[in-house]
C-alpha cells in the first residue's frame, strides 16, 4: 500500500490505572476513525484486582500489556515506563500520531512535547481530566461519550439523559467561533466551523451535548439560523434578534432645513 493511502500510523498507549476497562469498544472504533492503530500498549499492575477488567479484554483488542508491579506505595512506575515508551516510539519516526488514554494531569508535559515534535496527540479521559491535559492535545475525547456513542450508534441523537452537558452550554463557545470569521453577510460554512471549534477547544464534541451531529447541536440551541442552499454546503449565523433587524433597515435620509 501506498505512503499515499495508508491511514495515518498510531500508537496508542493507555494507562491502566486512570482508565476503565469498560470503554475498550468504544475506544478503538473511535480510534479508527483517526487512523491505524499500529501500536497498541496498556500499562499497569495486572496482578492486582484494579486492572483485572483490563486484563480479561487484552486478547480481544490485541493490546499488549506492560506489567508493573507497586514495589513502592505511592510511586507510579506505570507512568515513568508509559513515558518512556512515549518517546522512544516518538523518535522512531514511525508514527503520525499518539493516542493517550489516561484523566491523569502528569501526562500534559508529554502530550506537549509530542506535540512540538510536529506529531499530533489525542487525549481519551473523563470528563474530570484537568483542562492542562485536555488543552494539550489536539483532540480531546471525554470517553463518557465513547459508552454513549455505542449504545446510540444508529441514532441521530444520543440518549437526553447521557449528555454531559445542556445544548445550551454549547451557545458560547460557537459563537466566539462566528465573530472571528469574517463574512459579509453574516453567513458561515457550518464545516468551517466545526474544524475552528476543534482548533479552539480540543475537547469539543456535539455528543457531550447530546448530539452526534454539529448541526442538530446548533438546531437544539435556537441561538443560530441554518440553511442550506441548493447544490451548497450547510450555512451557519446568528440568529437576528429585534435589535439586529432594527439596525439593518436604512435609517430615514434627514429632512432637508427649511
Amino acid at each position: 500500500m501506498s505512503s499515499e493511502t495508508r491511514s495515518p500510523r498510531l500508537a496508542v498507549l493507555i494507562d491502566a490505572d486512570n482508565a476503565s476497562s469498560k470503554i475498550a469498544d468504544g475506544l478503538f472504533e473511535e480510534i479508527a476513525k483517526i487512523g491505524e492503530a499500529s501500536v497498541r500498549r496498556i500499562y499497569g499492575d495486572f496482578s492486582s484486582a484494579r486492572s483485572k477488567g483490563w486484563a480479561d479484554i487484552l486478547s480481544k483488542h490485541a493490546i499488549i500489556p506492560q506489567q508493573q508491579f507497586a514495589y513502592t506505595t505511592g510511586k507510579n512506575a506505570s507512568d515513568i515506563t508509559l513515558v518512556i515508551d512515549a518517546m522512544d516510539l516518538l523518535h522512531s519516526g514511525r508514527f503520525d500520531g499518539f493516542c493517550l488514554v489516561s484523566s491523569d494531569s502528569d501526562f500534559t508535559r508529554l502530550a506537549a512535547r509530542i506535540r512540538e515534535q510536529g506529531v499530533d496527540v489525542f487525549g481519551f479521559g473523563e470528563q474530570k481530566t484537568p483542562e492542562s491535559f485536555r488543552q494539550a492535545c489536539r483532540r480531546f475525547i471525554y470517553t463518557e461519550n465513547l459508552s454513549v456513542a455505542e449504545h446510540a450508534a444508529n441514532q441521530e441523537t444520543t440518549p437526553e439523559s447521557k449528555a454531559l452537558k445542556p445544548p445550551s452550554a454549547a451557545t458560547p463557545t460557537i459563537k466566539k467561533v462566528i465573530a472571528q470569521m469574517e463574512s459579509e453577510d453574516g453567513w458561515v460554512s457550518l464545516g468551517v466551523i466545526g474544524k475552528q471549534l476543534a482548533n479552539m477547544a480540543s475537547d469539543f464534541d456535539p455528543r457531550t451535548f447530546g448530539f452526534r451531529k454539529l448541526s442538530d447541536l446548533v438546531r437544539k440551541t435556537n441561538a443560530f439560523d441554518l440553511e442550506q442552499p441548493e447544490g451548497g454546503s450547510m450555512r451557519i449565523r446568528m440568529k437576528l434578534t429585534t435589535g439586529n433587524h432594527a439596525s439593518a433597515k436604512k435609517s430615514p435620509a434627514p429632512r432637508p432645513k427649511g
